[in-house]
């Protein structure tokens, strides 16, 4: 088994999506959700390369809101791609939040991550 180097908490996250790059929007599937990034299935025409910059839109159902992140691509695999989150406003990582407290049911796993992630970002 690959070493793993993930330290935030992902949540299973079963929803469509908007990936936009700088020449073409694409829409995706969402896997997985964390407070760094997404797993994503593209379809089979996105080309992306580790690195390409983008903003991955996800609309909440029967809210109107939605999260929007600013990504950059981690990995490629098939169809699977990772994002690496790179930027997100304050109404996007409430509602990111808000869906990843309730998928975990464990308030603590989150406050980690979000020490983690206010630590890191001190550091930078």
């Amino acid at each position: 088994m690959p070493h793993e180097r993930r330290h935030f908490v992902r949540v299973g996250f079963d929803a469509p999506a908007l990936l936009t790059t700088a020449t073409d929007a694409f829409s995706v599937h969402v896997l997985d959700l964390s407070l760094k990034g997404a797993l994503i299935m593209v379809p089979a025409q996105a080309t992306l390369g580790q690195g390409t910059l983008c903003q991955l839109t996800i609309p909440l159902a029967d809210t109107g809101n939605h999260i929007a992140m600013s990504t950059e691509v981690a990995h490629v695999q098939g169809l699977h791609t990772g994002l690496l989150c790179k930027g997100i406003d304050l109404d996007s990582v409430t509602h990111l939040r808000r869906l990843i407290e309730l998928q975990l049911g464990d308030p603590a796993l989150l406050e980690r991550d979000l020490g983690e992630l206010t630590m890191a970002g001190a550091a930078h």
